[in-house]
């Protein structure tokens, strides 16, 4: 499948992206013209776009949309409204236009109902109404909610469903994997799962 990554040059997007060529998939890697593309393999194709500012034009061809992006922890409340929040709505907006099959969200624990009291308050805000956006969408949907992230490789070794501890850890190899399968497996259709990698 042709599948357009959102966010591919970030740490668990350029994983993403190894996996899905890995598994014989065809990515696309959405990149800002600023972006450092060194660590995409050699065989991803590359689009150029921002999420701030879309083009009607950017999913084109592609079947799937996986939605890897984040603003970054060091980044201010505007930001993360205009790259987690309109930008991912964005996308699902001009994915329902244009054929596009799947869209699969990468979330947070705590996405669901955020606590205003959080010090990630104004963040999981962002998330949640993306992810209400999604859910009320035609397309087909995924949405993985992972603990917070380390950068650990792939373990295979995970918890989903109610019983994640929202405190708990989450390797992006882990997460990578379970956005490609979101991607690929219909028993993700329509799934919102909660995820930590169990050390």
């Amino acid at each position: 499948m042709k599948i357009l990554v959102a966010g591919a040059t970030g740490n668990t997007g350029t994983r993403l992206v190894h996996e899905l060529c890995r598994r014989g998939h065809e990515p696309v890697a959405l990149v800002r013209p600023s972006s450092d593309t060194g660590a995409l393999p050699d065989g991803a194709r590359q689009r150029v776009g921002d999420l701030t500012d879309l083009a009607d034009d950017v999913t084109e061809g592609c079947e799937v949309i996986v939605f890897a992006a984040g603003s970054g922890g060091d980044t201010g409340a505007e930001m993360t409204d205009k790259v987690d929040r309109d930008g991912a709505i964005r996308l699902i907006e001009i994915a329902e236009k244009t054929g596009v099959r799947r869209f699969v969200m990468l979330s947070s624990v705590g996405a669901d109902a955020p606590d205003p009291d959080s010090d990630l308050a104004h963040y999981l805000a962002a998330k949640h109404a993306a992810d209400e956006r999604l859910k009320h969408s035609s397309l087909e949907y995924a949405i993985l909610r992972p603990a917070s992230l380390t950068d650990d490789g792939p373990t295979g070794s995970v918890r989903l469903g109610p019983k994640v501890d929202p405190k708990g850890k989450a390797a992006r190899g882990d997460v990578a994997m379970l956005l490609a399968d979101a991607a690929e497996r219909d028993h993700w259709t329509g799934a919102v799962r909660m995820m930590e990698t169990i050390y």
